[in-house]
C-alpha cells in the first residue's frame, strides 16, 4: 500500500491524501518519495485543474520524521545535503501551474504546516491546528516557512508564531488569514470549492496562479504590464467565446483550455 492515496473525485480535481494515520502522516522517506513521484506525474497533465491535499486520520501532518537526528553527530554539510532535496520535493506543488488547496483536517506541525502554507488556498476543519515549534525543538524553521508564513499571514503574525511556537486553532487560523474558511464537513466542502476552481477557464486560471505566486507583483506598474499581456492572451482564446455564450444562454460554461 502506498503511503500517498491518489484519487480523482470529480472532473479536473486530484485529491492527494497523506495516508500514514498511525504516524500522524509524518513525512517519512517513503511518503516523501511517493509525494515527489506523484506530483511530478501531474506535471503537464492538462486534465488536472486543481490539486487538493489532506491527511488521513486525525492529523494533517506531524511534519518531518526527525528520528534520524536523535543520534546526533551529523555534520552541517551532510544535513544541508539531506534537507534541500526534502524541502524541494515537498514544495513541488508550487512548481505546477494549477491551483492547490490544503484541507487541514487536524494538526499541521512544522513541515506539515509548511506544506499547508505552500498551497494556494487553505481551508480548515473544526479540529485543525497549526504550529511551527521549530525554536522550541532547538532548530531553525525549514521548508521555506520563513517565506510562506509571512506571505500568507503577514510578517507580524509570522514573527509571533515562529518565536512562540504556540498552537493556533481553526478559528484563530481564520482570523489570522491562515485559512479562508472553517468547515464542519471539511472534505466535501473543500471538494466543492475545488470543483469551482476546476470549472474556471484553464488558461486564465494558470495565469492567475502565476501572477499571484511568490507574493504577487512587486509594484502596480508590474501588475499593469503583466495584465496588459495576460488579459489579451485569454481574450484570444476559444474559452472566452464559450464563456460569453454561456453567460448569454444562462448556463455553466464548458471550458476546454483552448
Amino acid at each position: 500500500m502506498s503511503p500517498l492515496r491518489v484519487e480523482r473525485p470529480s472532473d479536473g480535481v486530484v485529491l492527494l491524501t497523506l495516508d500514514l494515520p498511525d504516524r500522524r502522516n509524518a513525512m517519512t522517506d517513503e511518503l516523501t518519495a511517493a509525494w515527489g513521484a506523484t506530483v511530478e506525474g501531474l506535471r503537464g497533465d492538462r486534465t488536472v485543474r486543481c490539486v487538493v491535499v489532506t491527511g488521513a486520520g486525525t492529523a494533517f501532518s506531524a511534519g518531518g520524521d526527525l528520528g534520524w537526528l536523535q543520534a546526533g553527530g551529523v555534520g552541517v554539510d551532510a544535513l544541508r545535503d539531506k534537507m534541500l532535496p526534502f524541502y524541494r520535493t515537498w514544495l513541488t506543488l508550487r512548481t505546477l501551474d494549477v491551483p492547490s488547496i490544503a484541507a487541514v483536517n487536524g494538526a499541521a506541525v512544522g513541515a506539515g504546516a509548511a506544506l499547508a502554507l505552500s498551497c494556494d488556498i487553505r481551508y480548515a476543519g473544526p479540529s485543525a491546528k497549526l504550529t511551527v515549534p521549530f525554536a522550541q525543538l532547538g532548530m531553525h524553521a525549514g521548508m521555506a516557512t520563513t517565506y510562506t508564513l509571512a506571505e500568507v499571514a503577514g510578517i507580524a503574525a509570522a514573527r509571533e508564531l515562529l518565536l512562540t511556537g504556540r498552537v493556533v486553532g481553526a478559528e484563530e487560523m481564520l482570523r489570522l488569514g491562515l485559512c479562508s474558511a472553517v468547515y464542519d464537513d471539511l472534505l466535501p466542502s473543500v471538494l466543492e470549492r475545488a470543483g469551482e476552481v476546476a470549472a474556471g477557464a484553464p488558461i486564465a486560471t494558470r495565469l492567475h496562479v502565476e501572477a499571484l505566486r511568490d507574493g504577487g507583483h512587486a509594484t502596480l506598474e508590474r501588475a499593469l504590464q503583466w495584465e496588459a499581456l495576460a488579459q489579451p492572451v485569454t481574450m484570444a482564446t476559444e474559452d472566452l467565446q464559450e464563456g460569453l455564450r454561456a453567460k448569454a444562454e444562462k448556463r455553466p460554461a464548458r471550458f476546454t483550455g483552448r
